[in-house]
């Protein structure tokens, strides 16, 4: 049964900037830093087992530097419903130039085409997260996913922390949480950004636990 009320982490209150730069060749070397989860092979899409579950996506790379937001809620609508397009989202968030603002116009936009008031904002202003802003974050992955609700995280990755494939400088970007393995703590990321070698990668939680703060996440 799907819960009708959902923990929610304390909100900052801040207008948290992000955008995301056009994808680079994506074909070098993991940068050092770089979680080994990546090396772990990504599951046909729509698997499950007892520990692991991954959802059924419509993928889509972004199509400007500036519509990594667009197209991370898109992936996550396409679980649900035919999504609109990157161009129709971008008018909705809505996205300028600069990218999208706050993880909360991703939350307001997935609602409403749902038709569900499912999606919260968590934000995680605490960098490095608490231990119950890191427990919330899992609880909300689990939840979320075992209901076909993708999650979409607004990072912050510097050069020391860096998803696969990523250029060596900061980061400021959206991409959607797809999956998870209780087994060993990992997460399955669907990236619009095009920096890694696949669309899809896994991630440890711990370092996607590293990359939100302090910005925060729509789940």
């Amino acid at each position: 049964m799907i819960p009708t009320t959902k923990f929610k982490a304390a909100l900052c209150g801040l207008t948290l900037i992000a955008a995301a730069v056009l994808p680079v060749n994506a074909a070098g070397a993991v940068p050092a830093g770089t979680s080994i989860a990546v090396t772990k092979p990504v599951p046909k899409l729509g698997y499950s087992t007892q520990s692991v579950k991954t959802l059924n996506i419509d993928f889509q790379y972004q199509q400007t530097g500036y519509w990594c937001g667009p197209a991370a809620t898109r992936i996550a609508l396409s679980a649900r419903i035919s999504p609109p397009s990157q161009q129709q989202l971008a008018d909705e968030l809505p996205t300028t130039t600069n990218g999208t603002d706050w993880i909360g116009q991703v939350t307001r936009v997935l609602n409403n085409h749902v038709g569900t008031g499912w999606y919260e904002t968590k934000e995680m202003p605490n960098d490095p997260p608490t231990q119950a802003q890191r427990d919330l974050l899992w609880r909300d992955i689990v939840l979320d996913i075992d209901n076909n609700y993708p999650i979409v995280a607004n990072i912050v990755a510097p050069a020391n922390n860096h998803p696969p494939g990523y250029p060596n400088y900061t980061i400021y970007h959206y991409f959607t949480v797809i999956g998870y393995d209780s087994g060993d703590q990992t997460v399955l990321i669907a990236d619009p950004a095009g920096f890694a070698p696949t669309a899809t990668y896994w991630l440890t939680f711990d370092q996607l636990a590293t990359l939100i703060p302090p910005k925060g996440y729509a789940a």
